[in-house]
């Protein structure tokens, strides 16, 4: 049974959409992963699971349900209630996750203080635990430390700390390592694999780097255009894709043996460009005039595909 469940979920700012029917589940303990080009929703989807849109968006229809739970249309003293407890997100840069004015240690006693009840000491000496856990040297001292005083990838490890310290059950993780040189990057990711073996959390990491998705998940769903446009097992979307767009972002990944690089032509729509048909059609090789009528989600056995090609019945109709 799916843990969390995302339906039909539409979200515009101003009137102009940006999630066009998004679509996601994950099981409870499992990893759901988000893959696609800058711009195509994935971030704006981590916002709307956290209940903190921007100025201007509005949820316009769908759902999302945690637990069973429909937190589509929950007031913020209710979403206030949940973030940190029950729904955590760990962010790419941590310098805007982190309070610059705060020592990290007291940061992450603040969690053990608000969601756990914790006296002041006993805050204090869970933080220093949370931060040995972590990886960071010197925990004593480095508690005491503000951010500007860590490197890159310890900043990183403390906001890790900060999000799992109230044990939540969904973890939404958006880009995670880009800001990291490719060593720390396999650091963080495995730490995040580790805290949450021992935690049971459920994650939902979000990234343009196809090969991180690879790493760390069971389930990929990729984006285009405010849209899922391929979901399934991780196994199956990245040895078998089947929209067009997924094989262009796999295509698209270095291949070092033949040290050449592919990349898909043009570029995706801004907001507002979004027309009637497959967003892809413009970009996409395969392109036929029903794709001028917009796409249905074809049911795969692990998943969807929003393309003709997945139903090849359709095409000789």
């Amino acid at each position: 049974m799916s843990f969390l469940q995302v339906e039909g979920l539409r979200v515009s700012i101003r009137g102009v959409p940006i999630l066009r029917g998004v679509d996601l589940e994950v099981a409870e303990g499992g990893t759901l992963g988000i893959v696609g080009e800058s711009g195509c929703g994935k971030s704006m989807t981590a916002l709307a699971l956290m209940g903190m849109l921007p100025p201007g968006a509005a949820v316009e229809s769908g759902s999302i349900r945690l637990g069973g739970r429909d937190l589509s249309r929950a007031s913020e003293s209710e979403w206030r209630s949940l973030r940190g407890r029950e729904i955590a997100l760990v962010m790419q840069d941590p310098f805007t996750s982190l309070n610059p004015m705060m020592r990290v240690g007291d940061q992450i006693a603040e969690v053990y203080r608000l969601h756990q009840k914790a006296g002041p000491d006993e805050a204090r000496r869970k933080a220093v635990e949370m931060l040995e856990r972590v990886g960071i040297p010197d925990p004593e001292g480095s508690a005491r430390k503000h951010p500007h005083r860590l490197s890159g990838g310890q900043r990183q490890r403390v906001v890790i700390a900060i999000a799992f310290a109230a044990r939540p059950r969904l973890l939404i993780a958006d880009e995670p390592t880009t800001a990291l040189d490719v060593t720390l990057q396999a650091q963080i990711l495995r730490l995040l694999r580790e805290m949450q073996r021992e935690t049971g959390t459920t994650v939902v990491l979000i990234s343009h780097d196809i090969g991180v998705i690879g790493a760390m998940s069971e389930q990929v769903a990729v984006f285009y255009a405010g849209r899922v446009v391929e979901s399934g097992s991780a196994e199956r979307v990245l040895r078998r894709p089947m929209h067009p767009y997924t094989i262009g972002l796999l295509d698209s990944m270095p291949d070092h043996a033949l040290n050449r690089l592919k990349v898909i032509p043009g570029r995706p729509p801004m907001p507002g460009e979004i027309g009637e048909g497959c967003a892809f059609a413009p970009r996409c090789g395969h392109r036929i005039d029903i794709c001028g009528q917009d796409p249905p989600a074809h049911r795969l056995p692990d998943g969807v595909c929003a393309c003709r090609l997945a139903a090849p019945s359709e095409l000789n109709a």
